[in-house]
């Protein structure tokens, strides 16, 4: 009994974890993963493993990004998909960092120049601000980024916006969203 065990424990500790790790999705994500899946089933894909990109324009860095894992699929419209998180960091000349972005999944439209953020995404400002949201994507043509899921947004100076349909320049400068609520600290007061 004890070496029939041995023999098996192998084989049930990761179908045990792989079981654990698909209870934890939630609907929604098995939902899209299906979609992408079934879209791009019979599609030549390349991996790319460790994945560390700098890009830089004119020899001056513009921007970093890291992911452990990306999958380029080769369709009508390629996209890389980096479904193991990804991390982008943005400079000014110097280089000085500008900004930052981590998201648990990615996906970028190269024909379109759009990067999709899923799950757990946090966009950190130069000046400190901090934007939360399941969904962020980032239209480096238009030089903005949106979302149309609960934006979360802490200010440097601790104000909080919370809103939904959000869009702003892809510095972050000037955010706006519907259904907008939040805590802000008033110091001045116009016409006084």
């Amino acid at each position: 009994m004890h070496s029939r065990l041995k023999q098996v424990l192998p084989f049930i500790l990761p179908a045990l974890l792989l079981s654990m790790l698909l209870l934890a999705s939630c609907e929604n994500d098995l939902k899209k993963i299906k979609e992408v899946s079934a879209q791009y089933a019979n599609s030549p894909a390349d991996t790319t493993r460790g994945l560390d990109i700098i890009y830089s324009d004119s020899a001056i860095v513009k921007g970093h990004l890291l992911a452990p894992i990306m999958v380029h699929l080769e369709v009508a419209d390629p996209v890389n998909i980096m479904p193991k998180g990804v991390k982008i960091v943005f400079y000014d000349e110097g280089p000085v960092e500008s900004g930052n972005i981590v998201a648990d999944s990615g996906v970028f439209h190269t024909a379109n120049q759009k990067v999709e953020f899923y799950h757990h995404v946090v966009y950190r400002t130069k000046k400190g601000d901090v934007c939360q949201s399941d969904e962020l994507i980032w239209d480096q043509a238009k030089k903005i980024v949106y979302s149309n899921k609960p934006v979360h947004i802490v200010t440097a100076e601790g104000n909080i916006l919370n809103g939904i349909n959000f869009t702003s320049d892809d510095k972050m400068l000037y955010p706006q969203m519907t259904q907008g609520t939040g805590d802000f600290e008033v110091t001045d007061f116009p016409g006084q």
